[in-house]
């Protein structure tokens, strides 16, 4: 079965928003986004990502417009472990499952949902391939999911620490100091 749903999230962090067109079937999950910013400085981006099977990320299309003119970012995942960046290998992020664009809550979706973590018991760390916004640079980040009840999820990455709030689907609806859903249709 397939169920479709659009979020919006005010992004404090960077001062903007950001709406996500998504998709759910069978174990996995497609969207298509749109995110406007002024910090880190002015912006806006729009997104494609793939996490078919298993909410295992397989590709995250980027397209970012700031006064430092147009970028555009093809992050794929080869389903074996090795990424790309525009063509180019990134052996510093092989192994992970997933990206996670920055300022971007969508993308904190996919582990809690491949794990139930939003439902159940555990904790879990993950290698992710982080995106930066504006300038769409790919960078290993570790981060560590860990469920704290039912809907309140623990995320730490470095010294950074926020517990995040999801809906019963694993949507992202309260991620303190980043961003508060808004609407949901």
């Amino acid at each position: 079965m397939v169920t479709s749903r659009t979020l919006t999230w005010a992004v404090s962090a960077s001062g903007g928003f950001e709406t996500a067109w998504v998709q759910r079937a069978d174990g996995g999950l497609t969207a298509r986004g749109r995110a406007v910013g002024i910090d880190p400085e002015p912006y806006w981006i729009s997104y494609a990502l793939d996490a078919p099977e298993e909410f295992v990320t397989r590709r995250l299309r980027v397209s970012a417009e700031s006064a430092g003119g147009s970028r555009t970012l093809d992050l794929r995942h080869d389903g074996a472990g090795a990424w790309t960046a525009n063509g180019e290998r990134l052996p510093d992020v092989d192994g992970a499952l997933d990206c996670d664009l920055a300022l971007c809550p969508l993308t904190n979706t996919m582990p809690v949902l491949r794990h139930g973590l939003h439902r159940g018991p555990g904790e879990l760390e993950f290698l992710m391939a982080w995106v930066s916004v504006p300038d769409l640079t790919v960078h290993p980040s570790r981060q560590t999911y860990t469920h704290l009840r039912p809907g309140r999820v623990g995320f730490a990455s470095g010294d950074f620490r926020s517990d995040l709030r999801f809906d019963g689907e694993g949507f992202v609806v309260d991620y303190p100091s980043l961003a508060r859903r808004v609407a949901a249709a």
